[in-house]
């Protein structure tokens, strides 16, 4: 593609540290769960979609007519059986990919503490609980290591990262 990343309305060349976030346009809105319990967190082996073999939290597109609250309380109850209430934004993250998608993404991360039922394992996704000191990061995206430690301590975050399929070439993290 020349170098040159197309998303919509902007062209980013050399990418990385070259986009300009603010005319910056996502091409989908998603969103991320993280549901606590004391010094738990519940992640799930993603088995579909965009990362697809990586832990992660449940999640996924925002659909039309949907918040990002609803979508994130419906994706959890679609991938893992719980039924959450009063979840709580926690962040914003930005994610441009360079590979050949050129996916602009982004995510509305949650978390809530407030929930029924047990997790249950879907086509989707492999619930299981970890504490906060054994999560496994070299599974998970790069970002996440950046972000989700302040996260889990309360800390609220925005991001901006550049990914190249699973290699992160550049990220920005800001705490609210």
């Amino acid at each position: 593609m020349d170098s040159v990343i197309r998303n919509r309305n902007a062209e980013y060349r050399n990418c990385s540290d070259k986009i300009d976030w603010s005319t910056w346009n996502p091409n989908m809105h998603a969103t991320l769960l993280f549901l606590l319990r004391g010094k738990e967190v519940l992640l799930i082996h993603k088995k579909t979609g965009l990362g697809a073999g990586k832990i992660n939290a449940p999640g996924g597109k925002i659909e039309k007519g949907e918040t990002a609250e609803q979508a994130a309380i419906r994706e959890v109850r679609e991938e893992i059986r719980i039924e959450v209430n009063s979840p709580k934004e926690m962040g914003i993250l930005h994610f441009q990919f360079v590979d050949s998608e050129c996916l602009a993404l982004r995510c509305t991360v949650f978390c809530a503490s407030q929930f029924q039922g047990n997790p249950s394992e879907t086509d989707e996704a492999e619930p299981f609980w970890c504490s906060f000191d054994e999560i496994p990061y070299e599974q998970m995206w790069a970002d996440d290591a950046l972000w989700l430690p302040g996260m889990l301590s309360g800390k609220k975050f925005d991001g901006e990262f550049v990914f190249d399929g699973e290699l992160m070439l550049w990220s920005n993290l800001r705490w609210r």
